[in-house]
């Protein structure tokens, strides 16, 4: 089958979106490439259909279990063979799963990155027929990026035991630094960018302050029919304004990376099928939704950098009809903003602290416990420990960073069993233990394939198929996993944490100081550039969002809060310009009366023109008048 044909027999779609095509036709050559392609461009289009058009197996990598799970689920759905390996598996679930790579007929191998620094999975690879490397959320293999994981680093060294497999690396957000540095850590064999334009025509930005952000809401709300998403920085926030939301008639959920899998489920859907028109939500939903119909998003809280910022907000409007993307702040939250950035920074000496009091936590001893799951509830950890709640943390999320361990969100694991022993040891076992012996031939009938790998198993199922309480059904299982007959893994649905190389001693635990404040002046500069977006009231915002991301050749979107205070002044572009570029260099040398500077100017503009633009610069807050003089404000 050719590209087309693959698109329309398993994706349902008659053609390619812009640049998706001319993407997929430069991995087909075997060309290193990079994809730029905003939220909800289509980026997995673009390695999963050269895949099925390629022999051999497709490694993708990504730091996201979620949307790993997901994709799997939708790719068998649709009939193709596809896996996952992340932290947290059994390793014989991991070891099978990488015989069925190399000797079964998958088609892709999803990975997290830190499942790539394994030996076994370096020794593995090098059987596999492995015909594309594909790299989600690339961004996050360079320092100078929002969200940098040296996990990623790690991706060139698989490169070496891949010769000839061409990488083909997506993201929805990168600066032109950025986009410089995946190319140079992945080794590129030479420069191959695809771009898309970040613009979205349909999208207005807007920026408000208000003190009283919960009646804004309900205005917005009231005039705005149809989906909404409400971001916000804590959890206690989203319960907070969905119950006023509720109090006000409108039908919400709130949401966050606390909530069971079964309530997030739940919540999801009930957005996604229109059943309740508004989420409120922290960071931790959105991704992998597509919803096409979302008319309005805003952010109640602000966020910590653009590229996030840009990430939220392009979950509005993705049909193409007009939608609107607010920014809600008051003088609290710059405060705050600055709060948390130092609170996301803690002293190493902490830092290395609480990495020791984890190993204890578990009770870990030196050496051990390399890539076990355990369940983990932060407000236990710091309740028992005394700790503070913000900088631990922050202090496990830098851990992570630095690749010591590996924290995962809640996710619903279901009951998994395996047979540990051969078919002549299982038939020894029963005979000398006839009630469990019955257990036994219940489960094996119940599932098949359980001598040769994972089934998923429900343990409500097997109390009702034997007439016995649940409760004795997952005794039962944990005595046969204690005598090493089966090996069972109960459902979970809290948060995983592992140690990729077991407790380390603290001396061990090294946080290399120049590379600990590089990456604070990098936070510090997108902490930066986020008050300019909020604090800029002369540049168009769809402008200041496309020029930090490098692209250049913009041009005023007409419907954002500065273009609509623009608008009412009847000027054009260059008119306008032509007048700031005139007074502008003077009010900056020296403050100058309303009367002299328009005498200045009266063989250069027009007075009338002059005068709009003047009072438009005093609206906007650029210019102040001061004892007589208009002063530029700095």
């Amino acid at each position: 089958m050719n590209k087309l044909q693959i698109l329309i027999k398993y994706w349902g779609y008659s053609s390619f979106r812009p640049l998706q095509e001319d993407i997929i036709d430069s991995v087909l050559e075997g060309k290193d490439t990079l994809a730029l392609m905003p939220t909800g461009g289509g980026k997995s289009i673009c390695f999963q259909v050269p895949a099925m058009k390629m022999e051999g197996i497709c490694i993708v990598v990504t730091p996201l279990i979620a949307l790993m799970k997901d994709q799997v689920q939708q790719l068998e759905k649709k009939g193709i063979r596809a896996g996952a390996i992340y932290s947290g598996m059994h390793p014989r679930e991991i070891d099978i799963m990488l015989d069925n790579c190399i000797y079964g007929d998958k088609k892709f191998l999803y990975v997290s990155p830190e499942r790539l620094e394994t030996e076994l999975f370096q020794e593995r690879v090098k059987l596999m027929n492995v015909s594309l490397l594909a790299i989600d959320e690339a961004h996050c293999i360079s320092q100078w990026g929002y969200d940098f994981r040296p996990s990623y680093l790690r991706i060139a060294d698989i490169r070496e035991l891949l010769p000839g497999v061409a990488v083909l690396a997506l993201t929805a957000t990168a600066t032109p630094e950025v986009v410089k540095d995946i190319q140079s850590k992945l080794n590129f064999s030479s420069e191959n960018i695809f771009q898309m334009s970040f613009e979205r025509s349909n999208l207005a930005y807007q920026v408000e302050y208000r003190e009283d952000k919960n009646n804004r809401l309900l205005q917005l709300i009231n005039t705005h029919p149809g989906s909404s998403i409400i971001y916000v920085r804590s959890r206690k926030k989203t319960k907070d304004i969905a119950t006023f939301l509720l109090e006000q008639g409108i039908s919400c959920h709130y949401y966050h990376a606390g909530l069971t899998t079964t309530e997030k489920d739940r919540k999801q859907n009930d957005w996604i099928n229109n059943k309740v028109r508004i989420i409120v939500s922290t960071n931790a939903f959105g991704m992998g939704i597509d919803k096409p119909d979302v008319r309005l998003v805003v952010h109640a809280d602000v966020p910590d950098s653009l590229e996030a910022y840009f990430q939220e907000a392009g979950r509005a409007g993705r049909d193409g009809k007009s939608a609107l993307a607010l920014l809600l702040y008051h003088k609290g939250d710059i405060i705050d903003l600055k709060r948390n950035f130092k609170a996301k920074f803690p002293e190493i000496d902490y830092i290395k602290n609480i990495y020791n009091a984890l190993g204890n936590y578990f009770q870990l001893a030196v050496g051990s416990g390399a890539n076990q799951s355990y369940e983990f509830v932060l407000a236990d950890f710091i309740q028992m420990y005394n700790l503070n709640a913000l900088l631990s943390y922050n202090s496990i999320k830098f851990l992570e960073k630095e690749g010591y361990l590996f924290l995962s969100d809640a996710i619903s694991r279901p009951s998994k069993v395996m047979i540990s022993v051969d078919k002549e040891t299982l038939y020894r076992f029963q005979v000398r233990n006839t009630k469990i012996g019955d257990f036994l031939d219940v489960l094996m009938r119940s599932y098949s394939g359980l001598f040769t790998g994972f089934a998923i198993i429900d343990e409500n199922t097997l109390a009702k198929r034997l007439n016995v309480s649940t409760l004795l059904i997952e005794n039962t299982l944990k005595f046969l996993h204690k005598n090493q007959i089966i090996t069972y893994f109960p459902r979970t649905s809290k948060p995983q944490i592992i140690f990729p190389n077991g407790r380390l001693a603290t001396r061990e635990v090294i946080i290399h100081k120049e590379n600990y404040q590089h990456l604070k002046a990098m936070a510090k500069k997108r902490l930066d550039t986020v008050l300019e977006y909020i604090n800029s009231t002369t540049k168009c915002r769809s402008e200041l969002l496309l020029n930090y991301f490098g692209q250049e050749d913009t041009h005023r979107c007409g419907q954002c809060d500065v273009c609509l205070l623009r608008n009412k002044i009847e000027l054009s572009q260059v008119e306008f310009d032509q007048v700031i570029n005139i007074i502008k260099p003077i009010l900056l040398k020296q403050n100058m009366p309303l009367d002299k500077l328009m005498k200045y100017c009266e063989n250069k503009v027009d007075e009338n023109r002059l005068i709009k633009v003047i009072r438009w610069l005093t609206d906007a807050g650029k210019i102040t008048n001061f004892g007589g003089e208009i002063i530029w404000v700095r």
